[in-house]
């Protein structure tokens, strides 16, 4: 497909940004976690044992996991066209894997393929597996070089004091480090709690009782099969009582935990943002790179744009993934799928939205000349240490005494500041230790 042809930008625009989410979220790629469910059920089959069903030995074993691993596009494409006939892609996939054990020593186990099963015990084992390994593959390396980023950039910046702003007007003090370090934690915290989410799948017949299964195999404990399969074969955990499909409660709970990592990287993108707009940013400039198609002087924070509304895609489709999923009429109903299809479309803008926010963070300049004058500009800050202090000494009315200096019309500036300390009855040695106290110096721990 020619990216320029694309309806959405995250395979258009974003292609090159978003193209290893191919191989977890394509047409393509269901088809094949799809077969790759089918094919080590076939295999979990034999090795159980089921009795009548020989096992498998490992040359057919290799050549049976071949088919999945070496899956191409040339036969998903086969599996359409199939699915053109049948009107049904989980059973366009059950002929397509006939057809090719056909003629091989594995032909007498062809009534195996998805024996006793329902679609939803493949889709609902197909679609978690491959946002597993999608999370592990590309998410979590991908947020935790955003989380190290930041950590490297606090580091760097620890030293730096920084007049901070509640409420958008001067307040005490801080270091530029310590606030960027207050993103590192709360992603940290944030990713702490998504590794507790598990990766549930649903695999227990048509409407999850093993009806099928138990009916012509009753000798067989099929839940300890199910389990076994589902659990140690996939790797996925396997839910005990459902319908007919997932709940997708915990893949909601995921979708959730993703939502909030993106707010705190919305407010992060917001801040930066902000710091560039107050000049306390300057960007790295690239030869050739234009700011404004009209005003040659700019250079826009771009980037941090760019994370944001991204992330807020994400997060809109991420909050319908998880309002819709769990709601399903009686045993099921179709809603969910045409839905979860869409699962790559979120992933998609968040990894945009990552890329985008660390090209951001490397163009980063920090200009210490304009947050130490803002600093300089605004003595008023300390009166908040030095009131603090009076109230130590037992000084009456000190915030209000400091709320009359500094809420005047008058410029509150270093030698304002003497002045009024010179005017306590205090010893020469606190009026010293009052007068020490500076905005660059008030910041805290």
């Amino acid at each position: 497909m020619n990216p320029l042809s694309a309806i959405s930008p995250v395979d258009g625009r974003y292609h090159t940004l978003t193209s290893e989410l191919s191989g977890y979220f394509s047409e393509a790629a269901l088809i094949r976690y799809r077969l790759r469910v089918e094919i080590e059920y076939l295999i979990a089959l034999s090795e159980w044992p089921i009795p009548g069903l020989p096992p498998v030995d490992h040359a057919e074993l290799l050549a049976l996991r071949d088919l999945y691993t070496q899956f191409s596009l040339d036969d998903a494409q086969v599996v359409k066209e199939k699915e053109k006939v049948t009107n049904h892609d989980v059973k366009a996939l059950e002929y397509f894997l006939k057809d090719k054990i056909a003629g091989t020593p594995l032909e007498p186990m062809k009534e195996f393929i998805h024996f006793g099963l329902t679609s939803q015990d493949i889709n609902n084992t197909a679609f978690p597996l491959a946002i597993k390994e999608a999370m592990e593959k590309i998410y979590v390396p991908l947020i935790h070089e955003v989380v190290d980023r930041l950590a490297v950039l606090a580091a760097e910046w620890d030293d730096i004091p920084m007049l901070s702003r509640t409420h958008g007007q001067p307040a005490s003090p801080t270091r530029l480090g310590k606030e960027i370090r207050v993103f590192v934690e709360r992603l940290n915290n944030q990713l702490s709690l998504l590794a507790q989410i598990p990766f549930s799948a649903k695999f227990g017949g048509a409407t999850g009782n093993f009806n099928a299964h138990i009916v012509a195999y009753p000798e067989v404990d099929w839940k300890a099969f199910a389990d076994r399969f589902v659990d140690q074969q996939l790797g996925l955990s396997r839910l005990q009582v459902t319908t007919q499909i997932e709940h997708y409660d915990n893949l909601c709970a995921l979708f959730d935990a993703l939502k909030r990592i993106n707010n705190v990287l919305i407010d992060l993108n917001r801040d930066c943002w902000t710091y560039i707009s107050m000049e306390y940013f300057k960007q790295q400039i690239k030869e050739g790179e234009i700011g404004s198609s009209a005003m040659p002087h700019k250079v826009n924070p771009i980037d941090f744009e760019n994370s944001e509304g991204n992330l807020g895609m994400a997060n809109a489709i991420f909050e319908h993934l998880s309002a819709k999923l769990p709601i399903s009429r009686l045993q099921r109903d179709l809603t969910d799928s045409t839905v979860l299809r869409n699962v790559g479309v979120p992933f998609a803008h968040t990894l945009i939205a990552f890329k985008s926010l660390l090209k951001g963070l490397n163009k980063l300049l920090v200009n210490k000349e304009v947050i130490s004058a803002d600093l300089e500009n605004n003595w008023s800050v300390v009166a908040e240490a030095i009131q603090t202090v009076l109230r130590r000494e037992g000084v009456e009315n000190p915030y209000e005494q400091l709320k009359a200096l500094t809420r005047t019309h008058r410029t509150i500036d270093e030698s304002a500041i003497r002045e009024f300390i010179d005017s306590l009855a205090l010893s020469d040695r606190l009026k010293e230790r009052l007068k020490s106290i500076t905005p660059s110096n008030y910041t805290g721990i």
